[in-house]
């Protein structure tokens, strides 16, 4: 035989040398849960590992982050009034906006902060905008999620993430940016957000699960592929800075032909139900947990992302795991 492929195998030194797919820190983003009080920091029982923050707690724990360079954050509100209208999201003394201006204070530019923008936790009914007649009311809700997003950016978030999956709200959350000064300000869009049942542990964090109905009749169908480029495309078209999909590991094929049809970079969001299907079936001893990770890390860049969401980002860099 003259082509043998498994000359390039052959030791780890020179497997390195050949691979073909790349993964860093640099491309991880950490969530992180932050509420109202002083000395919080409560593990999630359905996601072990992740804890809701006091902004005082918060503070300490993206110091250790920062430290082993996990330098980009993603903040969820969790705890804050519930109203029919979601009117708590956008309030200039909200708990994100809090903990935006004390990370700034403290890091300035050493932190990256993106912020979820998004009406489910702030609701009593749980959907991701204004209800009405069990229907979520499309052009009301962006304008809710544009106050969201000018808040945040006040407060010196670096960059919004709206989650809802409402049509326009690209657009309206750029405008309102723009108009008030913020054009720097960048838009990491959940453009393509399917309903999925892998979000269960996160609704058990955030407190967002609906109290009737479900989310289908604003996020994607999963039984569709072409329309998530219909979808990315929008988003693109109305001013995001970067794209998304959502969860990542049953889309694999989803992040690829988002990833080939735009010249935006791509995130992947690795959602909780991935991370604590992992987590407790390494507690039960079922799989090596350090190699599942890396091997869906590398699944998710392999298919095209740029940027990769993920619970597991600590582990990955405190235990060495990427090196």
């Amino acid at each position: 035989m003259i082509i043998r492929p498994r000359r390039l195998r052959r030791n780890a030194i020179v497997r390195n040398m050949v691979a073909e797919t790349r993964l860093s820190r640099d491309m991880l983003v950490y969530p992180y849960f932050v509420m109202p009080g002083e000395g919080i920091k409560h593990e999630i029982e359905a996601m072990p590992g992740i804890y809701h923050f006091s902004v005082d707690t918060l503070i300490e724990d993206v110091k250790i982050g920062l430290n082993l360079g996990i330098d980009k954050v993603l903040l969820f509100g969790v705890g804050e009034e519930k109203t029919e209208d979601a009117s708590s999201c956008y309030h200039n003394n909200s708990i994100v906006v809090t903990a935006i201006k004390a990370l700034k204070k403290e890091f300035q530019d050493r932190i990256f902060i993106i912020t979820d923008i998004c009406a489910c936790a702030y609701t009593t009914h749980g959907h991701c905008g204004v209800l009405r007649d069990g229907y979520v009311q499309n052009d009301e809700t962006v304008e809710v999620l544009a106050k969201m997003a000018l808040s945040h950016a006040q407060a010196g978030a670096d960059m919004v993430a709206p989650s809802d999956m409402m049509d326009g709200r690209v657009a309206g959350i750029r405008n309102l940016l723009d108009d008030s000064g913020f054009e720097q300000v960048g838009i990491m869009s959940y453009s393509v957000k399917f309903a999925s049942a892998y979000y269960g542990p996160f609704r058990e964090a955030a407190d967002s699960s609906p109290s009737s109905g479900d989310r289908k009749a604003y996020q994607m169908d999963y039984r569709n592929s072409r329309e998530s480029i219909r979808e990315a495309q929008l988003d693109e078209d109305e001013g995001a800075d970067v794209l998304m999909v959502k969860p990542a590991l049953a889309y694999l094929d989803i992040i690829k032909e988002v990833k080939e049809s735009s010249s935006l970079p791509l995130a992947a969001y690795n959602v909780s139900g991935e991370y604590s299907l992992v987590k407790m079936g390494a507690r039960a001893g079922l799989i090596d947990e350090q190699q599942l990770v890396l091997e869906n890390m590398y699944a998710f860049a392999r298919a095209g992302a740029d940027i990769i969401i993920t619970y597991h980002a600590r582990d990955l860099v405190e235990k060495g795991w990427l090196s």
